[in-house]
């Protein structure tokens, strides 16, 4: 059934990556928070650091619209499944506005997002090294595409007083309304690594620290008011919400009729803090229970457990402590010798390998994996070719590359994935039922990767409560 969302939206974005969309974005979140507003925090694209300060800032999922994992067709019905009942929705950006999949278009840009979800746009400017020139800047990004809406703009670090009055005066010539200016100061603390923002699960009390520094400079600098106002712009979404029930086609409390629930154990804590929201929803609503654990802490896995989800995240920062960890790893290395269904993306895969950097970790793969200088990223297009817990061969998915690791599988490994695009090779393992790969997948664009995992652990659960 259609409904229609009309939860006031803005979409933040920028002419590149770099120009502050992050401090604008997470600052207005934590700031309309604090003003006793419900935000939904949204990202663009397929980052998972973003939304960890996301959360932080609003005290709810950080979730990803990502129109190339999963279709154009669902960004507006997730968006509103996390948007409901909310007061105002924030949605952070990806790239420069216009930049999406290499050789793709305009699909799983900034600007298709803005357009899915009929939203304004504000664009933050870096303006530390320009003056008049700022109008010629946003007139091409407001006129390149008619049908995104270009709202207003945030001025970000700018240098002085005059500096402010000549940029003004530069926009208001060209009739864009100037809805911020932050002016250039020490950087709030959010420290980068090799593949990004450092995750809020690694620097809690620091992170809590930093979003509230954000909400104070973007309080000082943007007029919240006139924000709100042009959020309010945004006409009524038409669409049917996403919801994880209505994707399995399962009636809402019945999944675990007849029996009982099977665990599924699901990575966490600081080493493995890549995941989507929607991925527990899409479990329990296949009938299974979702219970997060600690590799780092926890040496053993959760009473029960009859299925293992290890995302992704940093175990290689995490090495020396994952492989201290003695006890869970050969829990871990029990539990898939028994025939254990578990699905591990990136992080995972190097969790279930024999070694990392030297390091002894699960053994349950026959591969050695250490870190590179090389880069690997991107989206790909890919085809299950062997039969394993998480798809059947023959399953097709789209996905993201992410990691700065390379695998050395021992002979005769069985491969996961054939990539169809941008270039054709095999990646990851299929071993008994464990499916591990480097591909990043959103389940939402194949829902019945959760059901097909949902019933291999009910599977093994009833298999192992026949055994005396």
């Amino acid at each position: 059934m259609v409904t229609s969302s009309s939860v006031p939206r803005l979409v933040i974005a920028a002419p590149s990556s770099g120009s502050g969309k992050t401090t604008v974005a997470t600052g207005l979140m934590a700031a309309f928070t604090e003003r006793g507003l419900a935000v939904s925090p949204h990202k663009a694209g397929p980052d998972y650091i973003d939304p960890g300060y996301h959360a932080l800032a609003t005290g709810r999922p950080g979730r990803n619209l990502d129109a190339f994992l999963c279709g154009p067709e669902l960004v507006a019905p997730l968006f509103a499944h996390g948007a409901a009942g909310c007061d105002l929705a924030v949605v952070e950006g990806v790239m420069g506005l216009y930049d999406g999949a290499a050789g793709r278009g305009e699909l799983a840009s900034t600007a298709q997002v803005a357009k899915l979800l009929r939203a304004p746009v504000v664009l933050v400017v870096d303006a530390s090294s320009q003056s008049r020139s700022v109008a010629a800047l946003v007139h091409g990004f407001a006129s390149f595409d008619p049908q995104v809406r270009l709202g207003g703009v945030i001025l970000n670090k700018v240098g002085s007083d005059r500096h402010e009055a000549m940029l003004r005066e530069a926009l208001e010539e060209a009739g864009m309304p100037v809805l911020g200016v932050l002016r250039r100061a020490p950087q709030v603390a959010t420290p980068s690594r090799h593949l990004g923002l450092v995750p809020v699960a690694e620097r809690r009390a620091d992170a809590v620290a930093a979003v509230a520094a954000l909400a104070d400079q973007v309080r000082a600098g943007c007029d919240l008011d006139a924000l709100m106002a042009l959020a309010r712009t945004a006409p009524p979404l038409e669409c049917e919400a996403w919801s994880p029930q209505a994707a399995l086609a399962v009636v809402p409390g019945a999944a675990g009729a007849g029996g009982g629930r099977p665990v599924v154990a699901v990575a966490g804590g600081p080493a493995f803090t890549f995941s989507y929201a929607e991925h527990a929803e899409l479990l329990r609503a296949a009938g299974a229970e979702a219970v997060t654990f600690d590799p780092l802490r926890d040496e053993a896995l959760p009473a029960g457990t009859s299925g293992l989800v290890i995302g992704g995240g940093f175990p290689e920062v995490y090495a020396p402590e994952l492989s201290a960890n003695e006890p869970l790893r050969a829990a871990v290395a029990a539990f898939a010798a028994a025939g254990g269904p578990v699905a591990a993306e990136c992080a995972g895969l190097l969790y279930l390998a024999r070694s990392l950097d030297g390091k002894p970790m699960c053994g349950v793969l026959d591969a050695d994996a250490r870190m590179s200088e090389r880069l690997t990223l991107g989206y790909r297009e890919a085809v299950a070719v062997s039969d394993g817990p998480l798809a059947a061969a023959g399953t097709r998915m789209r996905g993201h590359e992410f990691h700065r690791t390379v695998v050395e599988p021992g002979a005769g490994a069985v491969p996961a994935w054939g990539f169809t695009h941008p270039e054709r090779r095999v990646e990851g393992f299929v071993r008994g039922n464990v499916h591990a790969s480097y591909l990043h997948t959103h389940w939402a664009a194949q829902p019945s990767v959760a059901s097909r995992f949902a019933a291999a652990a009910a599977e093994f659960a009833a298999a192992s409560a026949a055994r005396p």
